[in-house]
């Protein structure tokens, strides 16, 4: 088996990963509050990183250490967002759809904000995931549940993350900046739990091994895997590959939970992942068309 071919392996199977924290997280939340669940977990995951990023913490300016915690101020907005539309979700199918829309609102973040014009595969997405989402939003007339709307602004907190986290890693190693950015978003929940939530006086021990499960492969296991299959394979194949997050989400939350996905469901997340697709990969697939 050729090098690229086992990296691309690798990252298929880390989205089928990242679809299975969709599971534990929302078992998990069963038992723990969800923005205590977030804080536990997330700071647990970045104690876990300390020790191999000490050395260039000690090494990072004070500005370098301001910028990277805005930003992870970010992702905590973004992951308090999206545990807590798990949490009023009936269905985590659609959720997952949605929150893979973050990336086409990159772009659309990205213009106001850096002048960056969106590249032109971007206006051939957009109304294909626009139409999308209104598909899943009917049923028996136009309904949008609270779950979809805080979806989508978990989605958008992610793109605003997304764009300045890219300018932030230039400036500071990878290894330290996610460490960083983990601690943020966990000290962020324990702060909305604190505040917010009252925690059960048992937790059962099932709930534990769910949210171990979520902490050690979820979160540690799924990202070692997600930087080695990224190493060895092209930035066009990791990217629609990791198109299949949700695919697998769905997959999971019908077998899990036997979830209903009524035809305008399946139509909308259908529209949804031809725009991630076009998106992501239609450049490419233009070019070889046109080069045969």
């Amino acid at each position: 088996m050729t090098l690229d071919r086992r990296a691309d392996l690798i990252l298929v199977a880390t989205t089928m990963l990242a679809a299975a924290g969709w599971i534990f997280s929302k078992e998990a939340i069963q038992g723990l509050p969800p923005f205590g669940f977030i804080g536990t977990r997330f700071v647990l995951a970045s104690i876990f990183l300390l020790p191999f990023c000490h050395s260039a913490l000690r090494k990072v300016s004070r500005g370098d250490l301001i910028r990277a915690l805005g930003v992870g101020c970010l992702l905590g907005s973004a992951l308090l967002l999206w545990i807590y539309a798990i949490s009023v979700s009936d269905t985590l199918a659609e959720g997952a759809f949605i929150m893979s829309l973050s990336m086409l609102f990159v772009p659309l973040v990205a213009w106001p904000l850096f002048r960056q014009r969106p590249p032109r595969m971007f206006w051939f997405s957009l109304p294909l995931a626009f139409g999308g989402l209104m598909m899943l939003s009917l049923g028996g007339g136009w309904q949008q549940s609270a779950s979809q709307v805080w979806f989508g602004l978990a989605a958008l907190m992610l793109a605003l993350h997304f764009n300045f986290n890219s300018r932030c890693a230039q400036r500071i190693p990878a290894l330290l900046l996610t460490c960083i950015q983990l601690f943020v978003t966990g000290s962020m929940g324990l702060v909305a739990s604190l505040s917010f939530e009252t925690w059960p006086q048992e937790i059962g021990i099932n709930i534990w091994g769910w949210f171990a499960m979520s902490v050690v492969i979820a979160t540690s296991l799924r990202y070692v895997m997600q930087t080695t299959g990224q190493k060895h394979s092209t930035a066009a194949n990791a990217a629609i590959i990791m198109v299949l997050e949700p695919v697998w989400t769905v997959v999971l939350s019908i077998l899990w939970y036997g979830e209903q996905m009524p035809m305008n469901k399946v139509l909308g997340c259908t529209l949804i992942l031809m725009a991630l697709l076009f998106y992501r990969g239609g450049a490419t697939i233009m070019a070889k068309l046109k080069a045969a």
